[in-house]
């Protein structure tokens, strides 16, 4: 996911509940999981050496470089050098960066995978008990922990989440009054009602596209409304006996492929990537884009203040609870980094820092983590960064996070999501065989783990 500058901030947020985001798909702290654990005692003071740590981070994800600035602005002895690549690439080449000799001491780490099983992590337990990392949400870490079995949402910690997400629903207030909605839908009935309101205008529904499998996030905001998140969460955690193959997964995609049929979405959607969607709906193109608060910025400058809204995806009956997907911007340590103590160092300062926290919230939009009981930065009254950080506590509320599908194991999101969508919008693939055939790999993917 990417994160973009936001706008300058005026005031503070008085939603001291924005930090139930952290209770994600709560499970408690676990202390054993397997992997390579980080030996010997650590220490929490940071060294006077001169150092640089090494940061493998994705193309488009400017937070790491202002925390870094602002770190070495404190601490002058301790230096980065951070090295980028596509997000696609980074999850294809992470064991790969992780077992070199010239390994990075932080890298940017979307999903667990086989990795804690073939001792590329550091295991974070023993910082977890340093830094008293226990007065954090357990639900924040949760998704960062995984057991001996593979299982995730328990067991040792490791990854660290800078920055925690919430994903919704931009709406372009100018295409909104040309069309004539009035408010944001509060039903999937009335999201579909402005969906044809929107065609029959002449405006393009639904800006997304499926080149690098973006349009993801619409499928699972659809999946997540029509069944039991718990048993989506289980599956996403790896828990034996979870499916992909359910009546709700099978319902959201036959809903997502009729959009694609009802020309809702850009003809052109399988040629369609990420960074054109951004670009796209910001230029006007399209009513509607699921995305996340870290493009909240990027749409507030290129539409205008009042130009944009930004909303949950609604739920199918009204008043009904928000479930939404939104976690940590999860990074993780390599075994074979040469500077834990100060990489781990720098983490802990991020969560806990109130210039690194502000960083965070002025460059992500997210909410920083950690500590529910320290301040919050303030950020611009009436901004879609405010707005994002309202939702966040609105879906924490409502216990209502889940992580993301894509998220589920290391290969699933280029070796079956994305190719079987531009499939399933093509008409090429029934929704029914969709879900068989993502379980399938899934299957697949674990036993090669």
């Amino acid at each position: 996911m990417r994160h973009s500058p936001a706008a300058t901030r005026a005031t503070t947020i008085a939603v001291g509940a924005v930090v139930a985001l952290l209770a994600l798909a709560g499970c408690a702290p676990g202390s054993s999981g397997g992997g390579a654990a980080q030996t010997g005692k650590v220490s929490t003071t940071l060294t006077t050496k001169k150092v640089t740590l090494k940061i493998q981070d994705e193309t488009g994800f400017p937070v790491t470089s202002k925390l870094a600035a602002e770190f070495t602005k404190q601490h002058p002895n301790v230096k980065f050098k951070i090295v980028r690549d596509s997000f696609q690439n980074l999850l294809a080449n992470a064991p790969r960066l992780m077992a070199s000799a010239d390994a990075p001491d932080l890298i940017r780490l979307a999903t667990l995978g086989s990795n804690v099983k073939d001792g590329l992590l550091t295991n974070l337990d023993p910082y977890f008990d340093a830094y008293g990392w226990n007065k954090f949400s357990a639900g924040q870490l949760a998704p960062a922990r995984m057991t001996k079995a593979g299982v995730r949402g328990e067991g040792s910690l490791w990854q660290f989440g800078i920055g925690y997400s919430v994903t919704g629903i931009y709406m372009n207030q100018k295409l909104a009054d040309k069309v004539g909605i009035t408010a944001v839908p509060q039903t999937l009935d009335e999201l579909e009602a402005d969906l044809q309101k929107a065609k029959d205008a002449g405006v393009l529904p639904v800006q997304t596209g499926m080149q690098d499998g973006v349009g993801t996030f619409t499928l699972q905001a659809l999946i997540n409304q029509y069944g039991d998140k718990q048993k989506l969460i289980d599956w996403m955690f790896n828990k034996p006996g979870a499916t992909f193959d359910t009546p709700a997964v099978v319902k959201g995609a036959t809903v997502f492929q009729d959009w694609a049929k009802k020309g809702y979405l850009p003809p052109d959607v399988n040629a369609i990537n990420y960074t054109t969607m951004v670009a796209n709906f910001s230029a006007g193109q399209g009513l509607f884009m699921w995305d996340g608060n870290w493009d909240a910025a990027n749409v507030q400058k290129a539409l205008g203040k009042d130009g944009a809204q930004f909303f949950l995806a609604p739920p199918v009956k009204k008043g009904d609870k928000y479930v939404a997907m939104g976690t940590g911007n999860t990074f993780a340590v390599p075994a074979k980094s040469t500077h834990h103590d100060t990489t781990l160092y720098f983490l802990n300062w991020i969560a806990t820092n109130a210039k690194a926290r502000q960083i965070v919230v002025d460059v992500t939009g997210a909410s920083p983590g950690g500590d529910p009981a320290q301040k919050l930065p303030s950020v611009e009254k009436g901004s879609l960064i405010e707005k994002a950080l309202e939702l966040s506590a609105t879906v924490g509320k409502d216990d209502g996070f889940t992580d993301f599908i894509a998220n589920t194991t290391s290969g699933i999101y280029q070796g079956a999501l994305q190719p079987d969508e531009q499939l399933l919008l093509t008409d090429k693939m029934t929704p029914a065989d969709f879900a068989k055939a993502i379980q399938a790999f899934y299957l697949k993917d674990l036993a090669g783990s």
